[in-house]
């Protein structure tokens, strides 16, 4: 089985992408699932957190409120250290634990939707990275329209707090410009798609 990480800038369409591979046959592993999935009420990761940030960051069901974490932490990089600390490593230990399962099951070609693939190091899990990219502008009103409550200065700061687009795009072997809508972007997919399987041999 051949592995694709996925991964992209904040509000550039990688999950737009991620079904579209999904479409073309591939099975998509969804980071940001198993992230929610592993700080379940009782795991261990919510017991880490419990433990760093406290009883504030929970809902009255007990379930982690993860954009009150999420404000939390949002531009304070020891914070944001003491989360991944406290989840990373069941994360990656989870999405390790499914594409075994994927590659166990016979599956030719697994999807890692990430979005900090590059950031938490997980190269090393995927055969070629590719990397959604969209204009600033477009990131912008796609974050302001997916959450009213961010204006526009702030919504930039939540862009600028990411790894810059253009260093994920340096260290990508494929990239897909998702700014041009949704037809164009679909194309691109299935050029490189085609193109991935060239490389396995199809």
């Amino acid at each position: 089985m051949r592995v694709i990480g996925l991964t992209g800038g904040i509000a550039t369409g990688k999950s737009t992408v991620a079904r579209m591979l999904a479409e073309l046959g591939a099975a998509v592993v969804d980071a940001d699932a198993i992230a929610r999935e592993v700080v379940a009420p009782g795991k261990p990761a919510w017991h880490r957190l419990l433990s760093a940030f406290g009883p504030d960051i929970l809902l009255e069901d007990g379930q982690v409120n993860r954009r009150l974490l999420g404000r939390l932490v949002f531009g304070c990089p020891q914070k944001v250290e003491m989360l991944n600390r406290a989840t990373h490593p069941f994360i990656i230990e989870a999405v390790r634990r499914r594409i075994e399962e994927l590659d166990r099951s016979g599956c030719r070609v697994a999807v890692l939707d990430a979005p900090l693939l590059l950031e938490a190091g997980l190269e090393d899990m995927v055969d070629e990275v590719w990397v959604v990219t969209a204009p600033r502008d477009v990131q912008l009103a796609r974050l302001m329209q997916r959450d009213p409550d961010l204006g526009e200065d702030e919504a930039g700061a939540r862009l600028d707090s990411q790894m810059p687009l253009e260093e994920k795009a340096r260290r990508a072997d494929v990239v897909i410009d998702n700014g041009d809508g949704l037809e164009e972007t679909n194309r691109r997919v299935r050029d490189a798609w085609e193109a991935f399987g060239r490389g396995r041999g199809e």
